[in-house]
């Protein structure tokens, strides 16, 4: 009986050296899993947050790019319209069409 009880005894201690390891094990590849889970969440806030930047400063060029065009289409479109104003008054013959005097010949003409 007491070679049954050692023996026992024996595995028992073996089995606590075993659990122990592999407490020590598991609480290790907790640790290591820990720190990859946050290095990887860390990596993919950073590459999010670069995103949305990039995203907001192309959105942003592109914003700009169409309020020139919109400045371009619309001084574009008042030239027209003044053009075609002058031609029109011009056509009238409410105005004269010569080229007015330089402003010192008008002087002396007026003197």
């Amino acid at each position: 009986m007491d070679v049954l009880k050692k023996g026992f005894s024996i595995a028992k201690e073996g089995v606590v050296a075993a659990a122990e390891k592999t407490k020590e094990g598991m609480e290790e590849a907790v640790a290591k899993t820990k720190e990859g889970v946050m290095y990887v969440g860390t990596k993919t806030k950073e590459g999010v947050a670069s995103g949305v930047n990039t995203v907001a400063q192309k959105t942003t060029d592109e914003a700009n790019a169409a309020a020139d065009a919109a400045v371009a289409g619309a001084n574009e479109t008042a030239e027209a319209a003044v053009e075609g104003l002058g031609q029109a008054v011009a056509a009238t013959g409410l105005v004269e069409t010569a080229e007015p005097a330089p402003a010192e010949e008008a002087v002396e003409a007026s003197q």
